[in-house]
């Protein structure tokens, strides 16, 4: 019987040793396999397509509705993201808007609440504001509107209130005020060509960066009960120290990844330790995002990012392989709008895990 056990004993050291152990990272073939949440895209016609390849390829979807000319109008936006979401609630989410029209002018905060009421009646999980606050919009007697300005306030309490999350908007990349020679990446220098009103270097008469930061900050200090999303790395994606920085000021805050992924693997190509590390000790507050925005064909359609080729569903297949391969895994791949071959950040397991899903469905209250 001794016999019999010290050979049992043996045989289950010897599968212990040869065992290979569970590696701490995700591959490529786990793309599909692993639940993932996009928070930033923009679903601006009603094609089942893109929740079908969001199913195919493992992702839930965040659309956000956005006061922005290139866009359907928001009444158009709105329309498409409740019937996506009625279709399939459980993969397609939305965020509302309202507008700016009228600001200042008497009513006009009762009817964004209204705008806002009737999008949550409809499944919303957020609201979202835009860079027209702060770079565009004027009030009633033609006065630059900035998202600090006390007349927001009845707005954000209802938000506060009603637990409801704000995504903003606000400013734009650094490489927005650099001449085009000196910006970064090739996608910022494509946008800003083609969208010259945004363009800020050419505007020195328009808010600098620095103020346009500093009012969000003083926003989101005001305002500390609001769960708020900084869009597009709070557009601090030029530096991760300057990010971390933020969400150290703010220890509520979240930002999502959305159309500054290159910024980022410039970065990490300089001082990949240091981009690695920050993604790391920041994982409970990033979450994934895109942009990928599927809009009507429009053969005068300007520059958006991510690019647009004509072919949605293989961009957006694409782009969400290519993110995850950079952040997932250690394999290297030419990025094209920094013209440089990137390695991967091979982020651990737990951390993919929480940075493409359980944050986003924690931060809009999806997991009750």
């Amino acid at each position: 019987m001794r016999a019999l056990r010290n050979l049992a004993l043996a045989t289950t050291a010897l599968l212990l040793v040869g065992a290979a152990p569970a590696p701490d990272v995700y591959g490529e073939a786990d793309f599909a396999r692993v639940r993932k949440f996009d928070a930033h895209v923009h679903a601006n016609v009603a094609d089942p397509a893109f929740v079908r390849l969001a199913a195919t390829d493992g992702f839930e979807l965040l659309s956000i509705n956005v006061d922005y000319p290139d866009f359907p109008p928001v009444a158009e936006q709105a329309r498409i993201a409740y019937a996506m979401h009625a279709a399939d609630p459980k993969r397609f989410h939305f965020a509302t808007t309202f507008s700016m029209d009228g600001f200042g002018a008497p009513g006009w905060a009762a009817r964004a609440e209204k705008q806002i009421d009737a999008g949550l009646a409809q499944g919303a999980v957020a609201v979202k504001v835009w860079k027209n606050i702060g770079m565009v919009a004027k009030d009633a007697a033609g006065k630059r509107v900035f998202l600090d300005d006390p007349r927001f306030d009845p707005v954000i309490a209802q938000l506060e209130a009603r637990r409801v999350p704000l995504i903003a908007h606000q400013g734009e990349p650094k490489n927005c005020w650099l001449p085009l020679d000196e910006m970064t990446t090739d996608n910022d220098r494509s946008y800003f060509s083609e969208h010259p009103e945004y363009y800020m270097y050419r505007h020195p008469e328009e808010p600098s960066y620095e103020q346009l930061m500093a009012v969000r900050d003083r926003f989101v200090a005001r305002h500390p009960r609001l769960a708020f999303d900084g869009a597009h790395m709070a557009s601090l994606e030029w530096s991760v120290d300057e990010l971390a920085r933020f969400l150290d000021r703010f220890p509520t805050a979240m930002v999502d990844l959305a159309a500054r992924m290159s910024q980022v693997q410039a970065q990490s190509n300089a001082n990949h330790a240091k981009v690695r590390a920050f993604f790391v000790k920041y994982q409970d507050r990033l979450m994934y995002g895109t942009d990928l925005t599927d809009s009507p064909p429009d053969p005068h359609a300007r520059a958006q990012n991510p690019p647009a080729t004509g072919d949605f569903i293989r961009e957006a297949d694409t782009v969400w392989r290519s993110d995850w391969r950079y952040l997932a895994t250690p394999l290297s791949q030419h990025v094209d709008a920094i013209k440089a071959d990137t390695p991967g950040l091979a982020l651990p397991r737990g951390v993919v895990d929480k940075i493409y899903y359980v944050n986003a469905r924690r931060f809009f209250r999806l997991n009750g």
